[in-house]
């Protein structure tokens, strides 16, 4: 290989063209690379206009290969890499030329469209200097040729919109010169190191070492080149029959997603999505030289690429039933089940079943995967799961039958109909997976009703409320009271079946219901088009006999939409899935921090009892000695085990950071409740959407309701909130303001550009609650405050003030403190405010 520095008009005059091989990616620079570039060639416009010395700028390098000569055409030379920099100078060329069209400039016109852009005696695809793969080509010859439909929405097209107002605008900003320096900037002043390999080289190795060492391909593309420089013959006609409108159809990220999909459906399970390429590789070594059947590799995979697209796109579905329930699993989201799905649409494709009978089967894997959710079945190995399956399903029976059976296995932990009953009643379901896939839940037991008018979900804004509030007032406890076990509190209770599902409802009046009585709730619900409301409603009561009926109704309506394993009965000697969820709790909890036998059972799904019976009989569980009594006291039935000479729980608890009073009950304040266990475990328990702030400004009647709302239940604190308010916005902050009927309000700071905000909040307020909360669960996402350090500072500086106690072990939590704080505080409570603003304006310089 050679290798010389050379300037870019060098490196393109004379009679040659640059073919982008169909190895190569299409063209992907975006503004920000873009804009990096323009601030080159805007300094050397500079130094040059002022008279400085001007050195060349290194842009890069250009690798190329020899190809073909024609007697009578170009030297043709393939770009091995460096198209993405040859491109865009290009695309800057064609702009440059049409900006001096527009300026009154022929010569310079006709000047940049010979010496860069075409070799002006030939004609056809010879005619142009840079001829890009396929799929760029027609966007890149729009350019060079001014055809109406230049700078189009692509890439290409975005980078000519770029150049061409770069220049407008650099033209208004300089003198009569700098149009002209441009011109000499781009020619002369970028430097590229040319490196030509020697005819005979192997092009694709020198590509391909290149790209494995940090440019970046994606796994697809890589497999791209390698099939198609093993098509020196018939590549131009199989890459424009069938490569490019797959990769059309599918974008770059499924196009690999189905290459991944390929291997795992015909038994390559084990294969990483980072090695693609490799497996692939391998695969199809051994037809190197075989045109014939690699083409016929790449029509397969074309046809499996249609069927992918049919399981993203359910709409594209032919087969009524096949396409309701891919609808589903797209709604229900994720792609753990594409290797399976894709397996039974190769199969109907294939003839080898009916298209209802994969519609069955894909029944059986929503099954799978809602009760799975429901129960709170740990998702360890899922996707392993379904990767397995295409190679380990029974080919002897109905594919229905088969992934039943497949499903069905012991270790593979498909609930049955009594697990699922045991956690509809007893599991916090509002804490299982994500949001969308518990709005799915609730609307298709909507669905099981069958009105003959059923609600528009599509077009219904509706979200998941608690019918027992999450929140209630006195009324709800003074009901609660008449329910409860002997030792269990209202509060208790409450905690158990506040998050089940026979307490969830759809709606889209939450703001409404909010912790109103059930009568007001009654009211709201009985003009609700959801049966499930109105069957709610007709309730005369709602407490737990009510919630535990109605989880009990579900449940009859879960097992006719969701079929389960075949068999469906839990082996006797199988552990209850809850004790695992216990011991990772416990295992998450930091130090200093303690919880109780009730946040537990709340978590879980148990109840005290049986949560402290099992730790009593397991006191060996790492972190049980953090669980204690519900005031905060170590329980007197715990015990370590025998022959242990473990300390004291109450003295390991002390070192750890726990403070107990004289009384030997843990403070309040380093206590995890079951909402914190449940994030320390990942679920989702953040509060809804419509709780937390949005940057729209603030809002008159809300900051009017907030203040009634302080006044009417922490008046003492009214004054400090409102002064601390004021000093956020002399700071270049606003205020912000939720839509629950608590109308908590949020001190916003925008730490961002007009480009790209960074919103973050510090704090939390809640006027009814009179509680206030240091959201470190959002900041720890939020720069500066992703760097642990600079939460713990923020949490130090609260500390400092009196009536704020903040645990360090909840630095990724929610931790608050009383809002009356401010009555006597509020200055302080400024003062660390002040510093949050100065350290996230220090973070945005940085940034900047």
């Amino acid at each position: 290989m050679r290798a010389q520095e050379i300037t870019f008009l060098k490196l393109v005059q004379g009679d040659k063209q640059f073919q982008v091989p169909l190895y190569q990616r299409t063209y992907s620079w975006g503004r920000d690379q873009l804009k990096r570039l323009w601030e080159d060639v805007g300094e050397l416009v500079d130094q040059h206009v002022s008279g400085e010395r001007t050195a060349p700028h290194f842009l890069g390098s250009v690798v190329l290969a020899p190809g073909q000569i024609q007697a009578g055409g170009v030297q043709r030379w393939l770009v091995v890499d460096g198209q993405q920099r040859l491109t865009t100078l290009m695309l800057a060329f064609t702009a440059l030329r049409d900006h001096l069209w527009e300026t009154g400039d022929p010569r310079g016109v006709d000047r940049v469209h010979r010496q860069i852009l075409v070799n002006e005696f030939h004609e056809g695809l010879d005619h142009y200097r840079l001829l890009p793969t396929q799929a760029d080509r027609e966007a890149y010859t729009a350019c060079v040729q001014s055809r109406a439909e230049a700078g189009g929405s692509d890439n290409i097209g975005a980078a000519y919109r770029f150049f061409r107002g770069a220049l407008a605008g650099g033209q208004e900003a300089g003198d009569e010169r700098w149009i002209g320096t441009v011109e000499t900037v781009l020619k002369d002043l970028l430097s590229i190191v040319e490196i030509t390999a020697e005819s005979g080289d192997n092009v694709y190795r020198i590509f391909e070492s290149i790209n494995n060492t940090g440019v970046g391909l994606s796994q697809s593309d890589l497999l791209r080149n390698y099939v198609f420089m093993l098509l020196p013959k018939r590549g131009e006609r199989v890459y424009q029959e069938l490569w490019l409108p797959m990769q059309q159809s599918l974008g770059p990220k499924n196009l690999e997603l189905l290459v991944w999909l390929d291997l795992v459906v015909r038994g390559h399970y084990k294969t990483k999505q980072s090695e693609i390429y490799r497996e692939q590789q391998k695969r199809l070594q051994p037809l190197a030289g075989d045109e014939d059947a690699l083409q016929r590799e790449i029509a397969q995979l074309a046809e499996r690429g249609q069927r992918f697209l049919r399981i993203i796109e359910p709409h594209r579905e032919p087969s009524p039933a096949l396409r309701a329930v891919l609808e589903r699993l797209a709604a229900w989201g994720g792609q753990t089940h594409y290797p399976l799905a894709l397996h039974l649409l190769d199969l109907v494709a294939a003839g080898s079943t009916t298209p209802d009978d994969a519609a069955q089967a894909l029944l059986y894997v929503e099954s799978y995967l809602v009760r799975r959710l429901i129960c709170q079945t740990p998702t360890t190995g899922l996707n392993r799961i379904f990767m397995e399956a295409p190679k380990e399903l029974e080919t002897d029976r109905p594919a229905a039958e088969a992934v039943r059976r497949f499903l069905s296995g012991r270790r593979r932990r498909w609930p049955g109909d009594e697990e699922l009953r045991e956690a509809i009643r007893s599991k916090p379901f509002y804490w299982s997976g994500r949001p969308p896939q518990r709005g799915y839940i609730l609307r298709r037991l909507e669905e099981s009703y069958r009105p003959t008018e059923p609600v528009d979900f599509a077009k219904a804004s509706l979200s998941v409320e608690h019918i027992l509030p999450q929140r209630p007032a006195p009324a709800w406890f003074d009901l609660l009271a008449d329910e409860t076990e002997p030792n269990q509190t209202p509060q208790e209770l409450h905690d158990l079946l506040v998050h089940t599902l026979g307490n969830l409802t759809l709606t889209g009046d939450n703001a409404k219901l909010s912790n109103h009585p059930f009568e007001r709730k009654q009211q709201i619900l009985e003009s609700s088009a959801l049966r499930m409301n109105l069957e709610i409603a007709s309730a005369q009561r709602w407490g737990k006999v009510e919630i535990l009926d109605r989880a009990d109704r579900l449940t009859e309506r879960a097992v006719g939409l969701w079929p389960g394993p075949t068999g469906g009965v839990k082996p006797a000697d199988e552990e209850w899935p809850g004790w695992a969820e216990l011991r990772a709790a416990l295992v998450a909890m930091p130090s200093g921090t303690w919880t109780t036998y009730g946040d537990v059972a709340e978590l879980i799904g148990s109840h005290p009892v049986p949560v402290g019976r099992h730790l009593g009989s397991n006191p060996s569980v790492i972190g049980a000695y953090r669980v204690l009594n519900a005031d905060g006291k170590i329980s007197p039935d715990f015990r370590w085990p025998d022959g242990s000479d473990r300390q004291p729980p109450q003295d390991l608890l002390t070192r750890e950071g726990v403070r107990f009073d004289p009384s030997g009950r843990a403070h309040r304040s380093q206590r995890l409740t079951a909402a914190e266990l449940a994030t320390l475990l990942g679920k989702d328990v953040a509060r809804q959407v419509s709780h937390d702030p949005l940057p729209d400004g603030e809002d008159a009647q809300a900051a009017e309701r907030f203040r009634t709302q302080l006044q009417g239940h922490c008046p003492e604190a009214l004054a400090g909130v409102l002064a601390a308010l004021d000093f956020w916005r002399r700071q270049g902050g606003y205020v912000n303001y939720g839509r629950h009927e608590e109308t908590s309000c949020f001190p916003m700071l925008d730490a961002g550009t007009s480009r790209r905000p960074h919103l973050m909040w510090p704090v939390a307020i809640y006027p009814v609650s009179g509680t206030v909360e240091v959201v470190f669960q959002y900041l720890k996402d939020r720069s500066p405050f992703d760097d642990t350090e600079q939460r713990r500072e923020f949490l130090h500086r609260l500390n400092k003030i009196d009536g704020i106690d903040l645990p360090e072990a909840k630095l990724e939590l929610r931790p608050s403190f009383p809002v009356r704080v401010f009555a006597e505080h509020g200055d302080e409570i400024c003062g660390v405010l002040d510093w949050f603003v100065h350290t996230a304006a220090l973070d945005l310089a940085r940034r900047a």
